[in-house]
């Protein structure tokens, strides 16, 4: 397949946290033409001249109907929903959809490792190996970006709180890891399909920077102009602590994983070896700025 033959692009599960980011870059760097698919009932609201159409998410033929005319195919549907993406692929492969890159972005579940002490990945791993029992049918790319960094670091997730000054981190924040901005995995999904050869049947590996908690605390130190008091967390602790609340199906232990195992001292975030930034032609960002941005409540790139 030449990246030629990828013009048309269909985007699932455009709200959320990652969705309305990534569909702005599409709309605005790239020369894809441009579908939100969206649940039947949905509320979510697009940009005014985005071609939507709707499906029943349960019946194959509504799905396959809506994706008639795609290429590519872009997952961006909740955790709730990650299982339940072979009907898509299915759906996809009866419309004739060339590629299909699944809900990934995240941590790399290829690590076994992580994989194991993160079992929710668990339908992440599945839907690729659907999909590989499928590559005769319709070609995946599935992109590892680690941590979204300036949404991390807007909502607090990454441990920074701007409106107290306050850090809380993770066994001593010394630990590496990958994060990307919102952005650069919008650009890196469009370089993904322009090199649709090279990228098919691959998981992708991208970042805007390798870090570390304590590098972000010298960062916001740096642009406020302030000390910031420092809280101090076990990553085993956490990690228990998650695996606590989700035996009690509070899911909010899921967050207590991913933060545990992206900051505490597991050395199962940093995949920097595997990076193909350079190979997709992904530019390099501020660390710095991206940092500045995301303490004021913005995202990198955001008016």
């Amino acid at each position: 397949m030449s990246s030629s033959e990828i013009k048309n692009v269909t985007i699932i599960g455009a709200g959320g946290n990652l969705g309305p980011t990534i569909l702005k870059t599409l709309l605005e760097e790239s020369s894809f033409n441009v579908t939100v698919l969206s649940r039947e009932g949905s509320s979510s609201t697009f940009p005014e001249g985005v071609k939507v159409v709707r499906a029943n998410y349960q019946d194959t033929n509504s799905l396959t109907s809506a994706l008639k005319g795609a290429d590519a195919v872009l997952s961006f549907v909740g955790s709730t929903a990650l299982g339940d993406q072979n009907k898509l692929i299915d759906a996809a492969i009866a419309a004739g959809v060339k590629r299909f890159l699944p809900s990934e972005y995240g941590s790399d579940v290829t690590n076994e490792k992580l994989a194991a002490l993160v079992p929710i990945f668990a339908p992440k791993i599945a839907t690729i190996d659907y999909l590989k029992s499928k590559e005769s049918e319709i070609s995946w790319s599935s992109i590892i970006t680690g941590g979204f960094f300036d949404w991390g670091i807007k909502v607090t997730f990454f441990g920074f709180n701007s409106q107290t000054k306050t850090a809380t981190l993770i066994d001593g924040g010394n630990s590496k890891f990958v994060a990307t901005n919102l952005r650069q995995i919008g650009r890196s999904i469009i370089k993904t399909l322009e090199k649709a050869d090279e990228t098919k049947n691959k998981y992708i590996y991208v970042s805007s920077f390798v870090t570390s908690q304590q590098e972000i605390l010298a960062a916001a130190e740096k642009v406020t102009g302030e000390k910031w008091t420092v809280n101090n967390v076990v990553g085993q602790e956490l990690l228990e602590a998650g695996n606590a609340k989700l035996a009690k199906l509070d899911f909010s232990g899921v967050g207590d994983l991913l933060r545990a195992t992206a900051f505490g001292n597991f050395g199962v975030a940093d995949f920097s070896a595997k990076l193909w930034n350079d190979k997709l032609g992904l530019p390099k960002e501020d660390f710095e700025e991206s940092v500045k941005t995301s303490l004021s409540g913005k995202l990198v790139g955001e008016q």
